[in-house]
């Protein structure tokens, strides 16, 4: 599974909702699943997926998917 993959897959768990509406547009606020709630169960995701643990200032900066590939590539991941 590519990281990409993984970040789609841990978008739609950490969410609950169908993989197919994650793309990079999405964003925080954006549709009534990601709310704040929503967005800490995230954050424990994408650190439990991806082996790492986030900077408070990222946690904040994460305000969508395109966003969220920018931030972890600073924690030397990549997505194609």
């Amino acid at each position: 599974m590519t990281n990409t993959e993984k970040l789609q897959q841990t978008f739609a768990t950490a969410l609950a909702i169908d993989i197919n509406r994650i793309t990079d547009e999405l964003a925080y606020n954006s549709i009534k699943e990601w709310d704040s709630t929503a967005h800490m169960i995230l954050v424990a995701e994408l650190e439990a997926t991806f082996d790492i643990l986030l900077d408070t200032d990222d946690i904040i900066d994460m305000s969508s998917v395109a966003e969220s590939k920018r931030i972890l590539a600073k924690y030397d991941l990549r997505f194609d």
